[in-house]
C-alpha cells in the first residue's frame, strides 16, 4: 500500500491559504506531515490569498472584496492548467467561495480527474435563515452537484453523512479531530481556588453566546469568577468579570487552558447539527471540563456525566456551570476521561489511516 500510495500526487484546493482557517487545519491540513512520510506529493491552492481573505471579511471596502474575489477566480483558472500533474483532487468546502460549480464539473467532467469532497458544515443550507449577519449569495445547489461528481466524500459527522450519501455511496466520515502528540498536548489542572469559565470560537459562531450570558450574569453576582471567550472579535459581553482574547494559531492551546470550564451552547436547527463539535473537541483534548448543548454531534462526542455536560436550557446552563465551579474533583474526573476519549477517536493518530484511505 505505501508503495502504491507513493505514486500518488494530490492537489487540494481549498478557500484559504495555510494556518488560517480552522476547518482547513482541523480537517486536513495536520495530516499533511502524514503525506510527508508517506512520501505522497501534494500541493496546497487556496481561492483566496492572504490579504484577499483580510478584504473579504473587514467591513467595507466593496471593491477590495470584488477585487479579491477576481483574483480568486483568476487564480482557479490557472490552476486548471496544472491539474494533467495530479491523480487526485481533494477539494474542502468547494472551489470557488461564490458562483456555480463550473470548475467542479470541469475537474470531473473535462479532466476526468478524482475528485475528494470534504466539508465539515451543513453548507447546503441558506445561512442567512438563521443568522441575519450572513448574504444569500452562494450557489447552495452546489454542494449536491459536486457530491454527485465525486470519487469519494468526506464528511464530518452522521448528519453530513446523510446528506451526502444521498448523492454518492462512496461517502466516509472522518471526525473533525485535533493532533494530541504535537499541539493539543498539555492537560488542564483542575486544583486551583479561581476556575474559570470560557468560550471559543469565530464572528459567525458569536451569536450562540446570548444563550447563556443571563446564566453567567447570575452566576458572577454570586461567585467570583472570570468568563474568557477566544475568537477573531471581541462581543464586549456586559459580565461583571469578562475577559477578551484574540485568537492566534501560536498561542491557541496556551489561551484554552485559561479555562477550567469550556461551554459550547447551540441552538438546535439544520445549521448547528451540521456543527462537528470542534469547540468541544478542544476542551476534551485538554482536560477541560466541558458542558454543550445536547445538539447534532455534541451527543455522541459527549457522554453526559461521564466525559462532560448537557445543558439543555438556560436554567441548566447556570446549574452545570455552577457545579462545576464548586467541585474540582469532578472537573478532574470529566477532564480526564475527555482526554481519553479524544486521544482513542478524535485523534490525528487515530484517524490517519482512513485519512489516507481517501486516496487508494
Amino acid at each position: 500500500m505505501k508503495n502504491n500510495l507513493k505514486a500518488k500526487r494530490i492537489l487540494f484546493l481549498t478557500p484559504s491559504p495555510l494556518g488560517i482557517s480552522p476547518g482547513q487545519r482541523f480537517r486536513f491540513e495536520h495530516y499533511l506531515p502524514v503525506l510527508d512520510e508517506k512520501g505522497i506529493e501534494y500541493k496546497v491552492r487556496p481561492f483566496l490569498s492572504l490579504r484577499g481573505r483580510k478584504q473579504l471579511y473587514t467591513k467595507g471596502n466593496i471593491a477590495g472584496k470584488i477585487l479579491a474575489i477576481l483574483s480568486g477566480f483568476w487564480r482557479r483558472l490557472g490552476d486548471m492548467f496544472i491539474l494533467h500533474k495530479y491523480d487526485y483532487i481533494y477539494i474542502h468546502r468547494w472551489v470557488t467561495t461564490a458562483g456555480p460549480p463550473l470548475f467542479e464539473w470541469m475537474i470531473a467532467k473535462i479532466f476526468r480527474k478524482k475528485i475528494i469532497y470534504d466539508f465539515d458544515d451543513a453548507i447546503w443550507v441558506n445561512e442567512s435563515a438563521y443568522n441575519k449577519k450572513y448574504l444569500a449569495v452562494k450557489f447552495l445547489g452546489k454542494v449536491a452537484k459536486i457530491c454527485k461528481w465525486a470519487h469519494k466524500v468526506s464528511v464530518g459527522n452522521a448528519y453530513l453523512y446523510e446528506f451526502a450519501a444521498n448523492y454518492n455511496k462512496n461517502t466516509f466520515i472522518i471526525p473533525t479531530v485535533v493532533n494530541t502528540d504535537g499541539v493539543h498536548n498539555k492537560l488542564q489542572n483542575h486544583d486551583t481556588a479561581a476556575p474559570a469559565v470560557g468560550w471559543t470560537g469565530s464572528f459567525s459562531t458569536l451569536l450562540y453566546l446570548d444563550m447563556i450570558v443571563p446564566a453567567i450574569q447570575r452566576l458572577q453576582e454570586k461567585i467570583d469568577f472570570v468568563f474568557f471567550v477566544i475568537a477573531d472579535k471581541d462581543p464586549q459581553l456586559p459580565l461583571k468579570k469578562y475577559k477578551f482574547i484574540q485568537w492566534n494559531s501560536k498561542t491557541e492551546v496556551d489561551d484554552l487552558l485559561n479555562f477550567h470550564i469550556g461551554l459550547m451552547p447551540l441552538t438546535d436547527d439544520e445549521i448547528t447539527r451540521g456543527k462537528c463539535g470542534f469547540k468541544a473537541i478542544q476542551y476534551m483534548s485538554l482536560g477541560i471540563a466541558t458542558v454543550v448543548s445536547p445538539v447534532g454531534v455534541n451527543t455522541t462526542l459527549v457522554a453526559d456525566g461521564k466525559d462532560g455536560l448537557y445543558a439543555a436550557n438556560e436554567t441548566e446552563w447556570e446549574e452545570k456551570i455552577n457545579l462545576l465551579l464548586h467541585d474540582n474533583i469532578l472537573r478532574k474526573q470529566l477532564g480526564n476521561a475527555a482526554r481519553i476519549k479524544i486521544e482513542d477517536s478524535f485523534s490525528v493518530k487515530a484517524t490517519k489511516q482512513n485519512f489516507i484511505s481517501l486516496f487508494e
